[in-house]
């Protein structure tokens, strides 16, 4: 694709890096096969092709209008599209570059900023947001419909381990789900106790950065990436850990990304690569230590039941692991049920169901859908909001694949 940047963006860090991508794209449009919001509406512009050239036209300094805003909008970031691009084109990096521009020259309604500003404050701070999740919980039942279903029910948690092994290894505790499930990280505690490991929570170190970065605040977002690299460095430096452990994939997308978010920063680029280079998806720690964990499994068979695994976006496009948590599930004695178009979003994707809840929704019941059709009594995901967002459609339970693991090898109830 040729270009002519506009001077405004063309020798800055952003523009070189556009250009490189927009160079890439050969306009084949595989992209629009495999893209979520493309299949729901069908219009070129809320497909990825579309919004790479709404994005080219405004590093090219055409006027950007709200139409173009809205179509960028609807983009979930699912990175479907780069899964399936033959020629590599990392869309996800434009579209934050186009969505960071129009953000400062299209100004967005009131009602449409304070949200958006509500979501910004709220939600990266654990404890304001843990505060906002217990009061959610006792007055539920007057809470809108789409509120309601972004307040889950409460379920233990369990017993954590003391550090006892050799091993060591961090894990990000994260912004949202110490409330909405400690369960999780309490449930991988377990479960790599038994390995031979010991995982501990830095204190210090909360959201990822993501809510902030990709709501078009950027800044906000990098300077949470700062938090928790200056948490977790003193342990890195002192070679107490051998790996920063993400529970949720949509942190690991976000952490495993934090070299090239600060790349610009002298001050923080070689700690960010390094951080980034330690930085392992659970279900990569845990099929390292397979042959261990298999073993344990052997005494530990029971009830074998059938599952239906909903394989996040950030698991599989931006992470690009694929078959690791189902290897691992049926491991473990479970039966894995056939999952229809297993590539396509639920339709969470970070704060997306609140801000885009029509589509969310339609996306949601999609996915329910092809999830019963193998006729599974669990769900199991990898990713806090797919978790709910899921189970808030669904009297079938939703949990995470971790949780299952633990039943199966601890006894601890689902």
């Amino acid at each position: 694709m040729q270009t002519q940047l506009a001077d405004f963006i063309k020798d800055t860090p952003e523009g070189r890096e556009a250009e490189a991508i927009l160079r890439n794209c050969v306009h084949c449009g595989f992209c629009t096969a495999t893209c979520p919001t493309y299949q729901l509406l069908g219009d070129e512009l809320d497909g990825p092709r579309g919004r790479i050239y709404l994005v080219k036209q405004l590093l090219e300094g055409h006027d950007v209008t709200e139409k173009t805003q809205l179509h960028l909008d609807r983009c979930l970031t699912c990175r479907s599209c780069e899964t399936t691009c033959p020629s590599g084109v990392h869309y996800s990096r434009l579209a934050d570059i186009g969505r960071n521009i129009i953000e400062q020259r299209v100004p967005r309604t009131g009602a449409e900023r304070a949200k958006r500003w509500a979501l910004r404050e709220l939600v990266p701070r654990a404890g304001l947001f843990g505060a906002a999740m217990k009061a959610g919980r006792l007055v539920r039942p007057l809470l809108p419909a789409t509120l309601q279903e972004k307040v889950p029910d409460a379920r233990r948690a369990g017993p954590w381990p003391a550090p006892r092994h050799a091993r060591h290894m961090m894990a990000l505790a994260g912004c949202v789900q110490p409330s909405m499930a400690p369960s999780i990280n309490a449930a991988a505690a377990r479960v790599l106790d038994v390995l031979g490991i010991s995982l501990v929570e830095q204190p210090g170190a909360g959201c990822c950065g993501a809510v902030r970065y990709h709501l078009n605040d950027q800044d906000g977002g990098r300077n949470d990436a700062r938090r928790n690299i200056d948490a977790w460095w003193p342990a890195v430096e002192r070679g107490e850990v051998e790996a920063i452990v993400m529970t949720a994939s949509g942190c690991g997308v976000q952490v495993k990304d934090y070299g090239h978010l600060l790349a610009q920063d002298p001050a923080y680029a070689d700690k960010a690569t390094r951080i980034a280079a330690l930085t392992r998806d659970l279900s990569e720690v845990i099929a390292a230590e397979a042959d261990r964990l298999e073993a344990q499994l052997l005494k530990r068979r029971g009830e074998r039941r059938r599952v239906a695994f909903q394989s996040p976006c950030t698991l599989q496009h931006g992470l690009k692991i694929r078959g690791g948590v189902e290897r691992l599930l049926t491991a473990a004695g479970y039966e894995l049920a056939p999952v229809r178009d297993g590539h396509l979003c639920c339709g969470s994707a970070g704060t997306y169901s609140l801000l885009q809840p029509e589509l969310s929704h339609e996306l949601r019941e999609n996915k329910l859908a092809a999830l019963a059709e193998g006729g599974a009594t669990l769900i199991a995901s990898a990713n806090i909001g797919c978790m709910t967002h899921l189970q808030a459609g669904t009297a079938t339970p939703v949990r995470h694949w971790v949780e299952l693991v633990d039943c199966r090898l601890n006894g601890f109830p689902l």
